[in-house]
């Protein structure tokens, strides 16, 4: 069944499509929701208990703060790249879809890292541990293949179009966290030396830029006391860069007296 217009503003009681801003859809046996490419102010929206299999309808919702999924046909997690342009998204609910699989953890995980500024999921309170956690386990979710946003990217084979789409958003969100932060933005080739690592680079050095990738995210949820001690924290953590082997030598040895005698 395709969501009408019709059927949207007798809903939502509303006149006209730019008004409507809630809207209760559950079990409604909908297959097809590209109305809401017309909807633009919608904030809350229930569509679980329906036969839904794409969200790219949604991807220009940019007023979405509420999604509710669960229970549709949603068939890979690669659907979610078409809500990484919420920002304003803060609760979504996608359990009992297909793509959820049978790892709940890693799902979860995977779902954090694609929108780490959810607050609840499936009903759950995310927590920052999770997040930054999510950073460095969680799977890259790209764009599904065919759609409108891999045929807007760069020209070249499927595959090439979906790296470069998970790219370049990953490096628009790091350069704006960097630029919140006073620091200067990565160029596209220090970006992808950094963030899409070829099969010769160990896991260890893909663990170390998710890690990066974590605390700058994190970092904007603390407050002027929490950013002081993180600042304090980083000035000594550089100073074992600074210092000549031997004077490090002394310091290790003075840090480690002192954790006996604690």
């Amino acid at each position: 069944m395709k969501l009408s217009r019709k059927l949207v503003l007798a809903k939502a009681k509303a006149s006209d499509l730019d008004s409507v801003k809630k809207l209760n859809c559950w079990g409604c046996n909908l297959t097809d929701i590209s109305i809401f490419s017309q909807i633009p102010n919608i904030k809350v929206l229930t569509l679980s208990v329906n036969s839904i299999s794409s969200l790219a309808p949604l991807a220009g919702c940019l007023s979405l703060c509420e999604l509710y999924l669960r229970r549709n046909l949603i068939p890979s997690l690669s659907e979610l790249s078409h809500l990484r342009l919420l920002t304003r998204l803060r609760v979504l609910w996608l359990a009992e879809n297909p793509c959820c699989g049978t790892e709940s953890s890693h799902y979860r995980l995977t779902v954090l890292r694609c929108l780490p500024r959810l607050q609840k999921l499936d009903n759950q309170v995310v927590t920052e541990d999770e997040i930054a956690l999510a950073m460095i386990e969680g799977d890259v979710v790209t764009t599904p293949p065919g759609s409108v946003q891999n045929q807007l990217s760069a020209n070249g084979p499927p595959e090439a179009e979906t790296e470069n789409d998970a790219l370049n958003y990953n490096m628009v969100e790091t350069n704006k966290i960097r630029q919140e932060l006073g620091m200067k933005p990565l160029s596209r080739d220090k970006f992808s030396s950094l963030s899409s690592p070829s099969a010769r680079e160990t896991k260890s050095s893909i663990k170390k830029t998710h890690t990066l990738d974590a605390v700058l995210l994190l970092l904007n949820d603390l407050d002027e006391e929490e950013l002081r001690i993180v600042h304090t924290a980083t000035q000594n953590r550089l100073q074992t860069y600074t210092l000549d082997p031997e004077t490090l030598k002394d310091s290790v040895q003075t840090q480690k007296t002192a954790d006996v005698q604690h």
